[in-house]
């Protein structure tokens, strides 16, 4: 959807994500089997990001044109309120619990060290 222009940036892109390459996701569920203890461990990435500040690297890492920019109502019409919350509204989470209780620690701690790899 990058590549085709059809992911923009609605609104301000204020949304807070949490990104996870899949070795990393990989490494921490075998600690949680092995150390951890019941509960929910975030793992993700050590820098959330607003998605006007990760997509546009992102289209650039994978030879799309920057991704355009739209108003929160056409972001709503186009992706309903889920998605449109998605990329205005929502907030990143913290991975603290899992490299304190897993001694799990990303190889990837930044989205922009996962997209430079996977690019």
């Amino acid at each position: 959807m990058v590549r085709r222009r059809k992911f923009p940036v609605v609104g301000d892109g204020g949304g807070v994500w949490s990104f996870v390459h899949i070795a990393d996701a990989a490494e921490a569920t075998v600690g949680a089997v092995e150390r951890g203890e019941r509960g929910i461990y975030n793992v993700v990435d050590d820098e959330p990001a607003r998605v006007a500040e990760w997509l546009p690297p992102y289209a650039h890492a994978i030879g799309a044109k920057r991704p355009y920019t739209v108003p929160k109502l056409v972001g709503w019409l186009a992706a309903g309120e889920a998605g449109m919350i998605m990329m205005t509204d929502t907030r990143g989470a913290s991975n603290a619990k899992a490299k304190r209780e897993l001694g799990w620690e990303p190889s990837y701690p930044s989205w922009r060290h996962g997209f430079a790899a996977a690019a």
